[in-house]
């Protein structure tokens, strides 16, 4: 029963962790308005390391809103993450593809 106790308080503390731990800011810059937008995780082992930067995304998106392809300006612990929260965002709806620029900045 103690184990378990252990288990469920260690879980518990990590997902908070985990939810402290997100990228300090997100941008776009772009003539569409975001209807969805996903803050990216700061990764642990950056964290760890007490590493900081910006991450630049230039994303190409479609009509629908969707992202249809990223390309990456930035390290590459930190891209990871950005990656991941810009593939989830979502732009309204357009009569032609777009590109928006993103920069999240991440800092311990």
């Amino acid at each position: 029963m103690k184990s378990l106790c252990v288990v469920v308080v260690l879980t518990s503390i990590l997902s908070l962790e985990q939810r402290l731990a997100l990228a300090q800011g997100e941008q776009s810059t772009g003539a569409r308005e975001v209807i969805r937008q996903v803050i990216p995780q700061y990764p642990f082992m950056a964290r760890q390391m007490s590493l900081s930067g910006t991450v630049r995304l230039e994303a190409v998106v479609r009509v629908d809103g969707e992202v249809k392809t990223i390309l990456v300006e930035g390290g590459p612990i930190l891209v990871q993450s950005a990656l991941s929260a810009a593939r989830a965002w979502k732009w309204q709806k357009s009569d032609h593809e777009t590109t928006e620029l993103l920069e999240f900045s991440f800092k311990p």
